[in-house]
């Protein structure tokens, strides 16, 4: 026995070094109070193979803290975290949270402890989907299924105590992809939102067909996982050619009239180039649209290094906005 913790011991060593010595060089570029002793071992790559352990992990229920009283609810087909301020004043704004996860992966319980914390610093109540992830399900299942929580949460107002016409839309990486294809199918729909942020989002399949990534994609997304996120999400690979409307919303040519928008990415996040010209065609198009780009940020960085000041000025300008446009006085 003790020979073969020994193995497994220098085993687990020689793996750790191997990581380490392909994440070195792009380790210098991250911030300083970003590093994480665990950030090598986030350079992993989403397969069909090992996906069912890392959804294993996605769905792992976060503590949600104080102050908040979470609830479950079904609609139709869909599962749905609902998460109330104890000290909520009906009706108040809401927000639709949407898991990330590369469209393959995720829950809104593993979420849950951000949406409690958005919840509480808001006054909002904040509505979680677990929509249904590819490649089971490949688009427009997610979309709809978002749809369809957004719809209830407008028709059943009075019962969640919300204002109906107080409503925005968040989520991270495949989140914020799907975050912004609500905002444009809203639009399109007439369903009327107050705001959407975009927290490093997952907008454009075509970059999974370039080559040359800039040195980005180090962490926590590869443009392997790429690859393999919108192949699963689309039902096939990426083309330059199309993808389905609302599918990829960098694709849309127009933007005019979307919701106000909030768009924060890091400077070594693989969605680094599409997250910004994005934000700058939602200007162009006359959307108020507030782009963040943090130096020596690496996707998900909000995530593992909390308390570094460059991540507490990201999240503070986030709310800001979402006080802003949330606000009763529109």
């Amino acid at each position: 026995m003790v020979r073969l913790a020994a193995i497994a011991v220098v085993a687990f060593g020689a793996v750790v070094v191997r990581t380490r010595l392909k994440v070195r060089d792009a380790l210098t570029a991250v911030a300083p109070e970003l590093r994480s002793p665990l950030l090598p071992f986030t350079a992993l790559r989403f397969t069909e193979r090992n996906l069912p352990i890392i959804r294993r992990v996605f769905g792992i229920r976060a503590r949600t803290g104080g102050g908040v009283v979470v609830g479950e609810r079904h609609i139709g087909r869909v599962p749905v975290l609902v998460i109330t301020p104890e000290k909520h004043s009906a009706p108040s704004p809401a927000v639709l949270w949407i898991h990330g996860g590369g469209y393959v992966v995720g829950s809104p319980q593993f979420e849950a402890g951000g949406a409690a914390r958005l919840a509480r610093d808001l006054g909002a109540v904040v509505v979680s989907p677990d929509y249904r992830l590819a490649p089971e399900h490949p688009f427009p299942a997610g979309l709809d299924d978002c749809m369809a929580v957004l719809t209830w949460m407008r028709t059943n107002a009075a019962g969640l105590g919300i204002d109906a016409d107080r409503i925005a839309v968040i989520g991270a990486s495949a989140g914020g992809g799907l975050a912004a294809a609500v905002a444009q199918r809203s639009h399109d729909e007439g369903i009327p939102l107050r705001a959407q942020v975009l927290v490093y989002p997952m907008l454009d399949d075509r970059s999974a067909l370039r080559g040359d990534h800039g040195g980005r994609g180090t962490f926590a997304w590869t443009p392997e996982s790429n690859v393999f996120g919108w192949t699963a999400y689309l039902g096939r690979p990426p083309r330059m050619s199309d993808a389905p409307d609302y599918a990829a919303p960098a694709r849309r040519t127009d933007l005019a009239g979307l919701p106000p928008a909030w768009v924060g990415v890091g400077r070594l996040d693989l969605f680094h180039d599409e997250d910004v010209a994005y934000a700058e065609r939602l200007r162009r198009d006359g959307v108020p649209c507030e782009l963040v780009v943090v130096p020596g940020m690496y996707h998900g960085a909000d995530g593992i290094a909390m308390k570094a000041q460059s991540m507490m000025d990201f999240r503070a300008g986030m709310l800001a906005h979402l006080r802003t446009h949330l606000a009763e006085e529109g």
